[in-house]
């Protein structure tokens, strides 16, 4: 039997369930976290933590004095143990809602919390032959703002250019902020090289404050090979890049294949992913790339 984890108790997952009045479902007033858990090493963990806190901070929701870094730690390696899952490579989920009670206004600030945890692959290693065809999602556009940048639980934009993207056989797609710059695809962030100059869209455009974006900016400012520049970029600028790669936590680096009638090279992504895994290897118990 799987198992969740709310409120800090181990639920199976076939007993669960959540108010009608729950607030994230009523209105979306919550924030999640998606974490890559390997053999019980929560990667990147400060981060996500650190990241967490600002949005639940961003959101206005009470902080509980027990939400510490290390107590969310340890419920995470508790529910993967009960769910016999310590000796494999996890995909886990927190969710913080706010309390319910209230209409648009609430009438408390206090939270309540869930913790999924699921096996998946081992997917930071890009495999051979691989093909990554993206497309360009313009129904709707992302407003640069304080709050795109965030993992809350209003994703309508990335749910409906999911759909696009399956309908027209694209693996992912590229999102657009009202300026008409693009800003990240359904699931990443997204770089752009040009030579040994490595560019992504700044935050200001509204592009998700992305862990793996963070960890990637890092490597890349301890490697004196590259230029690094957080800059809006246009479609345009997208066909005539070098190579363009996707981040997120659970993937890694993902190398685009073709946009458009464009197709790239991934020279720079996997030399880029060597990095990545040789930092992985010198990570200590908090989950964080040694500086």
């Amino acid at each position: 039997m799987k198992y969740i984890s709310q409120n800090g108790t181990h639920q199976p997952i076939n007993q669960a369930g959540l108010s009608v009045y729950n607030r994230g479902y009523q209105y979306g007033d919550a924030v999640f976290e998606t974490i890559k858990v390997k053999h019980q090493l929560i990667l990147f963990w400060e981060d996500h933590y650190l990241r967490l806190m600002a949005s639940m901070r961003i959101m206005r929701m009470e902080i509980p004095m027990n939400f510490t870094m290390e107590y969310l730690q340890e419920k995470i390696v508790e529910l993967i143990a009960i769910n016999d899952l310590a000796d494999k490579v996890n995909r886990v989920k927190i969710i913080v809602h706010r309390s319910e009670g209230g209409l648009y206004t609430p009438k408390q600030r206090g939270v309540e919390f869930i913790i999924f945890a699921e096996e998946i692959e081992e997917l930071f290693t890009i495999k051979e032959n691989h093909s990554y065809e993206v497309g360009l999602y313009k129904d709707h556009y992302v407003t640069p703002d304080l709050l795109s940048t965030l993992k809350s639980n209003n994703r309508l934009i990335n749910v409906l250019g999911s759909i696009f993207a399956e309908e027209n056989n694209f693996k992912n797609c590229l999102l657009l902020n009202t300026n008409k710059m693009a800003i990240e695809s359904l699931n990443a962030n997204i770089f752009m090289v040009n030579g040994t100059t490595i560019s992504t869209p700044p935050l200001t455009d509204g592009c998700l404050n992305g862990i793996m974006r963070l960890q990637i900016l890092k490597l890349l400012k301890k490697n004196s090979d590259y230029a690094i520049e957080e800059t809006s970029i246009s479609p345009f600028q997208l066909q005539k890049a070098d190579e363009l790669f996707l981040t997120n936590t659970i993937s890694g680096i993902i190398p685009i294949t073709k946009y458009k009638k464009k197709e790239y090279i991934t020279k720079t992504s996997l030399q880029l992913q060597k990095l990545l895994q040789q930092e992985i290897k010198k990570m200590g118990i908090n989950g964080n790339l040694m500086e």
